[in-house]
């Protein structure tokens, strides 16, 4: 006997009900179903009426998975099989989580379609499904070659979450959880979360394996900058050995003497601990204990130099760092070479570490759980900015010498869009010719400026106009946006009064208003510069910028008040337009990815080029390198070029050119009395002439190639020798090109036996609110001593 188990109606086709399975007595209409060429990719196209009984009938007696006829107006239409994804199909395939339910359902094949009966049958499906309050969230893995059923699933509100491999397919494993699937019948729900799914990733297991990774980074970064002095347990390694870097034990003891970390570590150039995190242990009068980088952050707070006023937020920061690891960890994860091969965004959001030196380096102070799970970078949701019309008389708009704000707006909005900011603007009684569009981050809108800002509505200066019609994508800074709606649009870079690695990271009116002149006046260096040139390296300008400045607050602040950063953006180029055929891109910061199993993103890159690693990697430095070094010897000019401010362009697995970004807030010019044009001379800034040098030991050295040359040792690729000598032929060829700067090689000499070791988190620790002020960037470095230069021993000869 079969029985009816769940009826809906649908409010156009009507009634759709699911009954139970007879394997014996429905195996002759399976049969017809699951063996129809429009069937394929069900993988039963050969079976018998014999083969389709047994199936069914296995299926029925495992208490894991169960099948069920789909019935439409009381007639057999379609089959839906239920299963546990922890113990069927997916088993030890991804990380499961309780309250999964896996799904397949199939539609019966017809000559005469019925429009919309497919959508039907699987809002029929995930509605009986989550009637049941024990499924939280739906797995699917359809075959990657189904392009029509991820359409269905997205419809209604599956996410993909990357390939799985499974015995007869590859298939995309796709996840929806009660909250998207309600959104995706009821729109005007699209921005629910639900609140035991928001917090799903934070398990036991997660939640240990997330403190193990971090408490190894702060350990080693902590050590780096010589907060923390590990004592050796039992012989260290000899300096001057036969292998200097081997592993060792080492311990680490609490401020008050009690508490004892113990760990394996190697010492390798530029002081850099690389920690075994399966070797960590802490114990307290011999008796071990969990890793918690949050106990650790309190036992050690003397040694760190935490006061009463930074600790309590940077526990804070510590802790929404682990929760975001614990995200990342219970994803299921792209391996290192298949996201090698994926496309510029797939990878951007599959970035792990975060800045690979600052240890608590994704605080986000400011958002909610919420809204981390609608705007963080590696959950890869889709955002629609909102717009503002700002009244002109509190707003400055600039760009770029071959735009206007009319033509940015056409291009970036379109006409219908325009026409119907217009009209709201005349419907409330206002001159559209009054106001400028501004976009906002949604976050800002709904918990700065709709309050903070109140007054400015209520007396219209301010209008909310809305979404804008364009999905971007949050990229790894969290307040730039990547248009993924129209690729070759602009980026959009918001204000986001969120704490985030040192800094409320909002957008200064006033700062803004000379962004559009200063990449102009980098552009145009680059381009009349026959080195830079020569490397290929390119700048995505900011080409146009806008502010809109809240007089009262200015009245009341100085210069660094947050309240004068919360209302600005500024639009970035989009590095597609000017990819060439056969290229395709990647950040910068992929290069030190490392997933579980130890692959490594640059390893697969090296073996897709194949190139010999020594080869891959002056390829990349000549790119990446060489404009940094001509920068600093011919102009006296800085960038920040850590790994997310840089793109990559790879042809064939290899670097061609470099992509250098976010411009007019990073760049300096480290001489006070450089010839600039008036509009640029805010980059200038008065650098001490030895510390000039250190654009490059520490922001590329140590911040950058300390971390890549242990990716590459660890691969395989190349010996520590072998790719810091890489790094000394770089800049030794590099010099030969230009001998009319002989003398200032000479006076910065990057070739010196040491160089000043400077630091970045303990700019953190000491004022984790306001780390730099950016108009003088050298009054607040931290020194440690000094590093040995890793590229010293590799020096060229110097002749008479």
């Amino acid at each position: 006997m079969t029985e009816i188990v769940y009826t809906r109606t649908d409010p156009r086709l009507g009634e759709f009900a699911l009954r139970t399975l007879d394997p014996a007595a429905d195996a002759a209409l399976l049969h017809s179903w699951v063996t129809h060429p429009k069937a394929a990719f069900w993988l039963m196209g050969d079976a018998d009426v014999a083969r389709v009984a047994a199936e069914y009938a296995r299926i029925a007696a495992d208490p894991h998975h169960d099948a069920f006829v789909g019935l439409w107006r009381g007639e057999p239409a379609f089959l839906v099989e239920r299963y546990d994804p922890a113990r069927v199909e997916l088993a030890g395939r991804y990380p499961a989580r309780p309250g999964d339910v896996g799904m397949h359902f199939l539609c019966a094949p017809t000559d005469t379609p019925v429009s919309g009966f497919t959508r039907a049958v699987i809002t029929t499906v995930m509605a009986w499904l989550f009637a049941d309050p024990a499924h939280r969230r739906v797995v699917v893995e359809p075959d990657v070659r189904n392009t029509a059923v991820h359409a269905l699933n997205a419809a209604v509100g599956f996410t993909p979450a990357g390939t799985v491999v499974l015995p007869a397919k590859t298939g995309l494993l796709s996840f929806c959880t009660r909250a998207r699937f309600a959104a995706a019948i009821q729109p005007e729900k699209a921005d629910t979360v639900d609140p035991q799914d928001a917090v799903a990733h934070l398990t036991p297991d997660t939640w240990a394996r997330a403190n193990r990774l971090l408490v190894r980074k702060a350990l080693a970064e902590f050590s780096h900058e010589r907060l923390l002095t590990p004592e050796p347990v039992g012989p260290a390694p000899e300096p001057d050995g036969p292998d200097p870097g081997a592993s060792a034990d080492y311990e680490v003891t609490s401020d008050d003497g009690t508490v004892t970390y113990r760990f394996a570590a190697r010492r390798l150039a530029l002081d850099h601990w690389h920690i075994d995190p399966a070797s960590i242990t802490r114990r307290r009068d011999g008796v071990e204990l969990p890793l918690d980088a949050l106990d650790l952050c309190v036992e050690l707070r003397g040694a760190l130099g935490l006061t009463d006023r930074v600790l309590p937020v940077y526990l804070e920061e510590i802790t929404s760092t682990l929760a975001g690891w614990a995200y990342k960890l219970d994803r299921p994860e792209i391996p290192a070479a298949e996201l090698a091969r994926a496309d510029f965004q797939t990878v951007e959001t599959r970035m792990t570490e975060g800045h690979p030196g600052f240890v608590a380096n994704n605080g986000r102070i400011g958002f909610g759980v919420d809204e981390y799970h609608r705007y963080a970078p590696e959950v890869g949701r889709p955002v629609r900015l909102l717009w503002l019309a700002a009244h002109r008389d509190h707003t400055t708009f600039t760009c770029t010498a071959d735009t206007d704000a009319d033509a940015l707006y056409r291009a970036e909005l379109g006409d219908a869009t325009l026409a119907g900011f217009a009209a709201t603007l005349t419907g409330l009684g206002l001159d559209p010719a009054d106001y400028l569009y501004l976009p906002v981050h949604p976050w800002q809108w709904w918990n700065r400026l709709a309050v903070t800002f109140a007054a400015d509505v209520a007396e219209q200066r301010l209008v909310c106009l809305g979404p804008g019609p364009d999905e971007h994508l949050a990229q790894q800074s969290v307040r730039t946006f990547f248009n993924v709606t129209h690729p070759q649009r602009h980026y959009v870079k918001t204000a986001l009064s969120v704490l985030n690695m040192g800094f409320v990271r909002g957008l200064s009116a006033a700062y803004m208003e000379a962004t559009p002149a200063i990449n102009d006046w980098l552009a145009d260096l680059i381009e009349r510069d026959e080195v830079l040139k020569s490397t290929g390296l390119t700048i995505l300008r900011e080409r146009a910028a806008i502010g809109y400045r809240n007089r009262r607050f200015e009245a009341a602040t100085d210069r660094y008040s947050p309240y004068r950063k919360m209302l600005a953006a500024l639009w970035r180029e989009s590095p597609v337009p000017g990819l060439e055929p056969g290229r395709r891109l990647a950040t910068m910061a992929s290069l030190l990815h490392v997933d579980s199993a130890g692959g490594s993103f640059a390893a697969a890159l090296v073996a897709e080029s194949g190139l010999p690693a020594p080869v891959w990697l002056r390829r990349y430095l000549d790119a990446y390198l060489t404009p940094l070094l001509h920068s600093l010897y011919a102009y006296d000019l800085a960038f920040m070029p850590h790994g997310e401010n840089v793109i990559l362009v790879l042809r064939d697995g290899a670097v061609e050119r470099a992509i250098f970004k976010d411009i007019a807030e990073e760049i300096v010019v480290m001489d006070p009395d450089a010839d600039l044009p008036e509009a640029v001379h805010r980059v200038r800034a008065n650098i001490p002439e030895g510390e000039k040098i250190l654009s490059i030991f520490t922001d590329v050295f140590s911040c950058f190639l300390r971390h890549l040359n242990v990716v590459f040792t660890d691969a395989g690729l190349l010996t520590e020798e072998e790719f810091w000598r890489a790094v000394a032929d770089c800049a030794a060829d590099y010099a030969a090109r230009v001998p009319h700067l002989a003398d200032r090689l000479a006076r910065h000499d990057l070739f010196a036996p040491e160089f000043a070791h400077s630091c970045l988190n303990r700019l953190q620790l000491r004022d984790n609110q306001q780390m730099v002020d950016l108009s003088d960037p050298s009054a607040a470095l931290q020194f440690a001593g000094t590093l040995a230069n890793p590229v010293a021993p590799y020096a060229p000869r110097r002749t008479a």
